[in-house]
């Protein structure tokens, strides 16, 4: 018998195609039109090539501004995914405490960024602020706004304020999924604390660590409405990441030449990074 195909399933996810395409697709079309051209205003623009790219590459804005976002996706890496393991490890499984547990995480995550940054702005004064008031207190000459460690120190804690809970519920997610026979198989075995999450929980939080690793990546790498509102890329350049770089170019300097062969640039490294990050962690889930 010959197998009959129907395609006329594919109709039902034409409007997807539709909606991505006038979402994504034609928006990066323009900046890459954008970027081999020299636009004065609208009515004057002149093909340039990749002039724009080879001076990006060689621009030290680009550099140092990646520099410090390197830096600082890995500051919050190393902080936040351990951080949510600990704290989903910690929450109840059963009882009022769940949902308790579940509404309490979820709080920061509710706020606006501009908002985070204009809380952590209150926060972190020294005259009125819990948390300036508390490090002065403490003997230490904290000030976030002229001092560039402190400035830097206030952004890292802050988006670990915001953002630890989204790894704790995805953590907390993947371990409810855990089959309780595995528990009672390791307390069969008298197995230890460290041996039950060495063995059973980790390995299977691998998938869920890989999606927590890759949000929070990409979406540090991106970071731009939480420091700008909190210093403004102050004291100086000190917390100036890409994209404040890439607005200051296009915004504030109307470069929309340079400044689309920036974004295709930093949009190809966030997809390197991010792809790299998922080679890895699916190699080692393979091995193992």
């Amino acid at each position: 018998m010959m197998k009959t195909y129907n395609n006329k399933a594919w109709w039902l996810v034409l409007p997807v195609f539709v909606l991505v395409a006038f979402s994504a697709i034609i928006p990066m079309m323009t900046v890459v039109n954008y970027s081999v051209q020299d636009i004065f205003d609208p009515s004057t623009r002149y093909f340039v090539g990749t002039e724009w790219y080879r001076e990006i590459l060689v621009d030290p804005r680009l550099h140092d501004s990646l520099v410090r976002q390197f830096i600082y996706s890995f500051c919050v890496l190393a902080i936040e995914v351990p951080l949510g393991i600990v704290v989903a490890l910690s929450m109840p499984r059963r009882g009022l405490g769940v949902p308790f547990s579940l509404i309490l995480l979820s709080l920061p995550l509710l706020v606006p960024w501009n908002v985070v940054g204009t809380i952590w702005q209150i926060i972190g004064r020294e005259d009125i602020g819990l948390y300036g008031w508390t490090l002065n207190s403490l003997g230490l000459d904290y000030n976030y706004a002229s001092n560039p460690r402190d400035a830097w120190i206030t952004v890292l804690v802050m988006d670990v304020w915001h953002w630890t809970s989204l790894v704790a519920l995805l953590c907390y997610s993947g371990l409810r999924s855990i089959p309780d026979v595995y528990y009672q198989a390791a307390r069969i075995d008298r197995a230890s604390h460290w041996a039950v999450f060495r063995f059973i929980q980790l390995p299977k939080l691998k998938n869920v660590l890989l999606i927590a690793v890759m949000l929070r990546f990409m979406d540090s790498f991106m970071i731009y409405t939480e420091p700008f509102v909190l210093t403004g890329g102050g004291p100086g350049t000190a917390t100036t990441f890409l994209s404040q770089t890439l607005t200051q170019m296009a915004l504030g300097q109307f470069d929309l030449g340079r400044a689309a062969a920036f974004s295709l640039i930093y949009f190809l490294i966030i997809l390197l990074v991010t792809w790299v990050f998922y080679t890895a962690m699916t190699h080692n889930d393979d091995k193992g």
